[in-house]
Formats: C-alpha cells, sequence, structure tokens
C-alpha cells in the first residue's frame, strides 16, 4: 500500500474560534511556512473557504515544484479541507480541525491522508521521509499557531491599522502576516516602482515622496527599511549607502508623518545594538552611552532622524535589535552550510559576546511596544542572556549533529572582510533588556538551544 495518514493534535489554552479565526485570516500561510523550507505563493484565490484555490512554488533539493491545493469541506469555526489538484502526490488531503474543550481551551488538529506514487515502490522509499517531514512541519506549525494567538490574546484592543516600511525584508517579510492573522491591517510603504496592490503605498526614500491621503488614520508606524550592512565589505561607498539609506529616509519619513492630521500614536523604528559598540565583558542595557566605530555612528545618526516625528508629539520607540535568529536569512542562514559541512567554529578566540534574539521576539516586542503606551526611547530587543562566541557555536553544532573544531582566525577573518569582521564578527556586547524586562515582555523563545530547534526543525 502507498497510502498513508498523519495526524497530530495539540491542546491550546484559546477558544477554537480563536485558532479559526486566525486560520482564516491573510497571512496565515506565510506564517505557517517554516523557516528551513519556505513556500511561495504564486497565486491565490479566495481565502479558506468553499473552493479558494491556491498555487505554490514547493522548494525540492535544487528545484521545485508546483502545488495547486483547492479548499473544499468548510465548515465556519470548526474545519476545513485542502485537496491537491496537482501536485507530487497521487492524493493529498489536508484536514483542519478546532475542536472546543471549554470556553478557554480548545485542541488544534492537523490530519493529512495521502498516497504516492509509484505504488509499492514509492511506499517503501517516501514513506518514512514523508512522515518524517510532516512531523518536523507540523510540530513547528503547532508551536507556532499556539504562541501567536496567545499573543493577540495578550494584546487585545481594538484592531490596528499599521504603517510598514522594509516590509519586504527579513523581519518586514514575517511581521506583515504576524499582524494580519491578529486581525490587524497592514500598509506596506514600498519603493515606487514597486508599489503593488490596495495595501500598498508608494514611498521615494530619497525625497520623502508620498501621498499623504494614503497615510490617514494610520494608528502605528513600524519603520524598518534600511540597507543590509552585510551584504558585501565595506568600501567607502557602502558605507556611506548604508548610512544613506537610515538616517535620510527616517527623517524624511518623520517629517511626513508629523505632517499629518490626525498623527500616528506610534512610530516603532528599528536601529540595533551596535549603538553600544565593542564593549568586552560589561554588560550595557538602556540607560548606556554609546560606543565607538561605524556602527555607533549610523545607529546614533538613525535614531537622531525620527526627531521631527517626536517634536510633532508622535510617541517613538528605537528598537535596538540584536543578531536576530532565523532559518530563513540573516547570520544563522549564512552559518547553516558551513557548519552542515562540518566546517564550523568559533571566530577569533570565541570569548566575544553574542546578543540574540529569535524572530519571533522580535515580532512580539514589536506589538509589545505599540500597545505599552508608557514605552518610548530605546528598546533593547535581545535574549535575556546574550552568549559568547563560542557558546554559541558549540550550541549550533549540538543541534546540527556536526563537529564544531575548524576556528575562523581573527587575522583571516579580518583580510577576509576587513572592517566589517572587527565589528560585525569580532566585536563583544553584551545587552541586557532591561525595558523589556522591566514591562512584563513575555519571551517566546528566551533559551538559545530551543530557539535554533524551533528555526531549524531539530
Amino acid at each position: 500500500m502507498s497510502e498513508g495518514t498523519f495526524v497530530r493534535r495539540t491542546r491550546v489554552d484559546a477558544p477554537a474560534l480563536d485558532l479559526f479565526r486566525w486560520h482564516a485570516r491573510p497571512g496565515a500561510l506565510e506564517r505557517l511556512n517554516p523557516p528551513w523550507a519556505p513556500v511561495e505563493v504564486v497565486e491565490r484565490t479566495g481565502g479558506i473557504d468553499m473552493d479558494s484555490r491556491v498555487v505554490l512554488k514547493i522548494p525540492l533539493g535544487p528545484t521545485s515544484v508546483r502545488w495547486v491545493a483547492q479548499h473544499v469541506a468548510y465548515e465556519e469555526g470548526r474545519q476545513f479541507r485542502d485537496v491537491q489538484v496537482e501536485g507530487p502526490f497521487a492524493r493529498f488531503e489536508h484536514t483542519h480541525r478546532f475542536e472546543s474543550h471549554g470556553p478557554r481551551e480548545s485542541v488544534l488538529e492537523d490530519r493529512i491522508d495521502y498516497e504516492l506514487p509509484w505504488g509499492a515502490v514509492g511506499a517503501l522509499v517516501g514513506t518514512p521521509f514523508v512522515d518524517a517531514m510532516l512531523a518536523r512541519t507540523f510540530a513547528y506549525r503547532h508551536r507556532l499557531t499556539a504562541q501567536d494567538v496567545q499573543t493577540h490574546q495578550r494584546y487585545a484592543g481594538a484592531p490596528l491599522r499599521v504603517l510598514v516600511s522594509g516590509a519586504s525584508g527579513l523581519i518586514g517579510s514575517a511581521l506583515v502576516p504576524f499582524l494580519t492573522t491578529g486581525g490587524h491591517q497592514v500598509i506596506r510603504l514600498v519603493r515606487t516602482a514597486h508599489a503593488r496592490g490596495e495595501d500598498a503605498v508608494a514611498w521615494d526614500p530619497a525625497t520623502g515622496a508620498v501621498d499623504p491621503t494614503r497615510l490617514q488614520d494610520v494608528d502605528a508606524v513600524v519603520h524598518l527599511a534600511g540597507e543590509n550592512i552585510a551584504s558585501g565589505r565595506w568600501n567607502e561607498a557602502r558605507k556611506a549607502r548604508i548610512r544613506d539609506s537610515r538616517a535620510t529616509p527616517t527623517r524624511k519619513l518623520c517629517e511626513a508623518l508629523a505632517r499629518l492630521d490626525p498623527k500616528p500614536k506610534v512610530l516603532v523604528s528599528a536601529s540595533a545594538i551596535g549603538y553600544y559598540g565593542n564593549r568586552g565583558a560589561e554588560v550595557v542595557d538602556e540607560s548606556s552611552a554609546s560606543g565607538r566605530g561605524f556602527l555607533a555612528e549610523v545607529c546614533r545618526a538613525w535614531e537622531s532622524a525620527t526627531e521631527p516625528a517626536a517634536a510633532a508629539g508622535i510617541r517613538v520607540v528605537h528598537l535596538r535589535l540584536g543578531v536576530v535568529l532565523t532559518a530563513a536569512g540573516g547570520a544563522l542562514g549564512k552559518l547553516l552550510i558551513p557548519f552542515k559541512l562540518g566546517a564550523g567554529g568559533r571566530v577569533g578566540r570565541g570569548r566575544q559576546y553574542m546578543s540574540w534574539v529569535s524572530l519571533d521576539d522580535v515580532l512580539g516586542a514589536v506589538l509589545h511596544v505599540i500597545r505599552t503606551d508608557s514605552l518610548h526611547g530605546a528598546v533593547n530587543v535581545v535574549a535575556p542572556d546574550a552568549v559568547t562566541n563560542q557558546q554559541f557555536t558549540e550550541t549550533l553544532g549540538r543541534v546540527l549533529h556536526r563537529p564544531t573544531v575548524l576556528p575562523l582566525p581573527a587575522a583571516v577573518a579580518r583580510l577576509a572582510l576587513g572592517e566589517m569582521a572587527d565589528e560585525m564578527l569580532l566585536a563583544s556586547t553584551r545587552v541586557k533588556p532591561s525595558v523589556l524586562g522591566a514591562s512584563r515582555y513575555v519571551y517566546r523563545l528566551p533559551d538559545l538551544e530551543d530557539a535554533m530547534r524551533y528555526t531549524l526543525g531539530r
């Protein structure tokens, strides 16, 4: 037999209707995408109701496969099912059920009935692989769903209208579906040439040109746009682009927000823990002075550029982001290939501190500062405990079941990356999230190994 059945059930401290509504809102499919194997949504018709369809591009090794699914068996508040119309399986039916267990508890159930191609041979070869893949995927999905729903319960209130810049970046592309599945409306602030869709507002970061009528009645603004600081070796031209991609657009945006009537209640503007510079083993928090170096200079200019918004009475929060952990990209994404090949190891002596944070806690922190009216100014968005590069390296090796015996000497790092090596790989920044702690933010992934296992599906 080439047929198989997979079932996962999870008890959730939330009403079944909340779980159902989370799945029914825009962005649910994007939120459920495992970061280690992202799926591209090519086309979508409708939501999860009867006969709506979605076309996906599924990664499969060095290539990809087309998957067309149609939604059937829709029952409001209780279940829906997607059936493969076109794809790699001979048959694939995925039933989502939401069972109520009292007013505040429910059970989330995913049941998949499938049939593999090539008969008995396909079953013999493919069934163990498919079952392992489904177990890995739905362990991640159920944990994410439960935590997302509970996070939105914690910050319940009137739905927000949120303007987001940098919506296609590493954080922004996760933040948008996180907010929409919570019932909020998101307007993406995008470069003029790429403005598409009713939820997109054209913006020229260099001049600040934007149609103010499209920004009316915005409750909150999350400003994430800026050139990737790790996209290549630094030279004077690249450093100028990094600096100018932050300070100038931020000031222009804040000037536009200051002219609105009514004005947004809050601006959440990205910054980074590079603000503190290389501080060795010293513990720093939001009350600490800025450090030295290029990144510290950029962060100071970046934060100062929000002055027009603050002067206009908008509550401004500077998110000083640590090293954001996700398998979808960033620092961890760059490390995966060498570590999987057994070529990973500490950088330099490995004693430098790394202040990290999971991507899901970045999203949670954004919602937390939007909903917490008492917060303003700098907020360090890092996990409660920084680790040394040696500890980070050993943890990643343990999670991937790979040795970590090939260190990257400091001299080699400097030869390859120049100034960027000193500021991004060899600098030590031991940051404490004092403001988040005092405001009772509840971390989703405070432990490094757990965060790595979660985002890597391990």
